[in-house]
């Protein structure tokens, strides 16, 4: 009789009467080390990768820990996609978007302009083609991927002077994740990639005009308002930014059936986790920042406008010439329109209704 039989048999008093163990308290004690791409203080995106570690040890009754380091402890942020592909470390968290200097692809794991919102997102991925698709792609880097948090829409970020017009983005230096300083580009903005720990002191001295993060929670614990008066919305380009854990193939593949379950377990706890609790602290960050002069202001209908132009123009350019890009958002865009006319009858109507109300 094998093992799953004699358990169902006889039931977990009596299997642990006979000396046979479950499973996952059968297996070997395992070490990874994961190396994050954002700063301890950020509770919220840091602490993702604490909640999924935390989730893997708890789940193998201690057998399978995980130790998280920050941004700069085992390498630098942007180093941590290179580090899982090599093998260096096991695993990482971090935005896929940063890395779409490797492939343009790389953004459509995380967010791009005028995308899909966080629950679109999540619904693609589990639910769509995005998970294959992008598990397809991450292969090539030797990377598995895991869905592994999203901030919801962000804020459209910090600036020293008003954005009226098109006019003042022409020049405007601004620290941008990822993929979206392309569009900034083309409106004639000079995006800089910058890691979180270095966007204060930058925007301090005036090396950079602007800088955009992710909401009021993380924005204030930076101190952001305290070097730049103005803050816009919407984050057009990011309306659901997701953050991944990249596992290196051969050590994900090394695991058991039932630790290959408990991280893929962990992982969707952590991705519910984070937008949770920029959800719960955001509000209450926002009336702190305005309560201490912070100027919000809203894009213009033209600068929205010619950003979406000019993101739609870039995606039939990227189609023309990667095939990845090509193949991968073909998909995306036909499960945003059918989401957008879903959205458009449910979700947007009731918000709008709730929002003009008098709660």
């Amino acid at each position: 009789m094998d093992r799953r039989s004699l358990m169902k048999k006889a039931g977990i008093a009596g299997v642990l009467a006979t000396g046979i163990a479950p499973a996952v308290h059968a297996q070997a004690a395992i070490r990874w080390r994961l190396a994050s791409s954002f700063p301890k203080s950020l509770d919220t995106i840091y602490g993702a990768a604490e909640v999924f570690a935390a989730q893997v040890k708890a789940m193998s009754g201690g057998k399978f820990e995980i130790s998280t380091h920050a941004a700069g402890e085992l390498m630098p942020a942007f180093g941590v996609v290179d580090g899982v592909q090599q093998g260096t470390v096991e695993m990482a968290h971090t935005a896929p978007y940063y890395f779409f200097g490797k492939n343009e692809c790389f953004a459509l794991g995380t967010a791009i302009p005028f995308g899909l919102n966080s629950r679109q997102m999540t619904a693609w991925m589990y639910e769509g083609n995005g998970g294959k698709l992008m598990r397809e792609f991450y292969a090539k880097y030797n990377m598995v991927n895991f869905p592994g948090g999203n901030t919801g829409a962000q804020m459209g970020g910090w600036y020293r002077k008003e954005i009226k017009t098109l006019a003042d983005i022409k020049g405007l230096k601004m620290r941008i994740g990822g993929f979206a300083g392309k569009v900034l580009e083309r409106l004639g903005g000079v995006p800089q990639n910058i890691p979180a720990g270095e966007i204060y002191q930058s925007l301090e001295k005036g090396t950079i005009d602007a800088a955009e993060w992710v909401g009021p929670y993380d924005d204030l614990k930076l101190g952001f308002n305290k070097v730049a008066p103005f803050y816009y919305y919407p984050g057009w380009w990011e309306g659901g930014p997701q953050l991944d854990f990249f596992i290196n193939d051969k050590a994900f593949n090394g695991l058991s059936a039932e630790y290959k379950a408990i991280v893929e377990n962990a992982a969707a706890h952590a991705h519910t986790v984070m937008q949770a609790r920029y959800d719960a602290r955001n509000p209450a960050a926002l009336k702190q920042l305005v309560g201490a002069g912070t100027k919000l202001r809203p894009f213009s209908n033209d600068v929205l406008s010619e950003a979406f132009k000019q993101s739609m123009a870039l995606y039939d350019e990227l189609g023309s010439k990667n095939a990845d890009w090509k193949k991968i958002y073909a998909d995306y865009s036909g499960f945003r329109a059918e989401q957008n006319l879903w959205f458009r009858f449910t979700e947007a109507t009731f918000d709008r209704f709730m929002q003009a109300q008098k709660l």
